[in-house]
């Protein structure tokens, strides 16, 4: 049945202030559904099937707002849910999917902190990739007297302007995993081989690297790292992803994303050459082409010749940042052996997990709220769903139901009817 209907149930009420007493001290209700205990209804915590709290979660996640996921699933399935009840599902299975992660998560860095990870000694003639980039989210704090249905906390509006929030900005982290096996080969017009990401998985976090980092060796032992031939770790190189990398994965070789050099190479010389297009960017692309071909020596001498007054022009310091970097742009050397310099996979999947559903104008974000929502994003982008969502979320709400009055297993059944 779809949409909305009325029924009448019985309910069974104590018939006494005594029996009053005992119906709550024994099981903490008021009155009692029989047929809605019978049919584990009561257990489900807004009173729908679990395929409509999955088809619910599956638009929400899809969708930029709660109010278009609102009026989609009204369009695709005749069900008629107000945006107040379809964000608490979502918070719900969000929540539940998420806690799921984190149980595997400490199981992971438990292993690996006791020193019994092992990892084979012949490695898969194929290369491993991690990759991680971060992006800003607009963040509220939570309002601390918030309510719950059946246990379940609720979040608040993503555009909530009320005076209990304070706003502030977080770093989401968003981590992505794959390896070589898995690329799609083709060849091109010219007879040019190309390739294309197939299987991975993403790991989204709006918290600290100290929390991200366990996520991201979690999600990187779930896909196979240490079993591979080379680890490739591809980033921005901010200073957290490097000591991330030293503590645990040492053995990987960190590349400096080179379009994200490139773009510290232009930006520093529009302020050496004043802005002046007809210097800076014939220069800026004859730097950028001589480090990758990694002739950064040659760079570096080419920087120590400048004048110490056009020098000052930029207070970005060129020559320190290629010397901090200097293991990590042998850009020549990388592409030989067929490996990305580029980490456009990860910036592309920071627009599609995190900017399309929570950076739409003047959405406002509980920490945790936005953290279900990148969670069960992130699932949907890497192929999980079935396993990551649909699977806990039934073991969690669906109910046998009836065994022992109607002699046999009822299941909550939902069904698509078209239009």
């Amino acid at each position: 049945m779809f949409g909305q209907f009325t029924i009448l149930r019985t309910a069974l009420i104590p018939s006494t202030k005594n029996d009053k007493i005992k119906l709550a001290n024994s099981v903490d209700k008021k009155m009692i559904f029989p047929l809605d205990e019978a049919f584990g209804i009561d257990k489900l915590p807004y009173k729908i099937s679990v395929a409509a709290m999955l088809e619910i979660v599956h638009w929400v996640q899809a969708i930029h707002s709660y109010d278009q996921a609102s009026k989609e699933i009204k369009r695709n399935t005749a069900i008629n849910l107000n945006e107040d009840t379809i964000r608490s599902v979502a918070n719900t299975i969000g929540a539940l999917v998420f806690r799921r992660d984190i149980a595997r998560t400490e199981e992971s860095w438990t292993l690996f902190n006791s020193g019994r990870l092992i990892f084979p000694q012949k490695k898969k003639d194929y290369d491993f990739y991690i990759e991680t980039d971060g992006a800003m989210i607009h963040t509220r704090k939570p309002n601390e007297h918030k309510h719950s249905i059946a246990g379940e906390k609720q979040d608040t509006t993503e555009n909530s302007d009320s005076p209990e929030h304070k706003s502030k900005w977080m770093e989401n982290k968003l981590g992505m995993v794959f390896s070589s096996d898995n690329f799609y080969l083709w060849k091109d017009r010219n007879g040019k081989l190309q390739r294309k990401i197939g299987k991975r998985e993403y790991i989204s976090l709006i918290g600290p690297a100290e929390i991200f980092k366990k996520h991201l060796l979690a999600t990187a032992l779930r896909n196979g790292y240490g079993q591979y031939k080379q680890t490739i770790l591809l980033s921005d190189g901010a200073t957290w992803i490097r000591l991330m990398k030293e503590e645990l994965f040492p053995d990987a070789q960190q590349i400096l994303d080179y379009y994200h050099l490139a773009e510290n190479v232009t930006n520093f010389a529009k302020n050496i050459f004043s802005l002046d297009e007809t210097k800076y960017k014939p220069w800026a692309q004859i730097i950028c082409k001589m480090l990758r071909k990694s002739k950064y020596n040659i760079v570096l001498k080419e920087l120590n010749l400048l004048n110490k007054n056009v020098l000052s022009k930029s207070k970005f310091d060129l020559s320190q940042y290629i010397l901090n970097n200097i293991k990590n742009i042998d850009y020549a050397t990388y592409e030989e052996r067929g490996w990305y310099i580029g980490s456009g996979a990860i910036e592309s999947a920071n627009r599609t997990v995190l900017q399309y559903r929570l950076k739409q104008a003047g959405m406002r974000w509980n920490q945790e709220t936005g953290q279900n929502i990148v969670t069960l994003m992130s699932k949907a982008k890497s192929n999980l769903w079935e396993t990551d969502v649909i699977e806990p979320t039934r073991e969690r709400y669906e109910i046998d139901g009836a065994k022992g009055i109607l002699g046999y297993t009822l299941r909550p059944v939902y069904q698509k009817i078209k239009k």
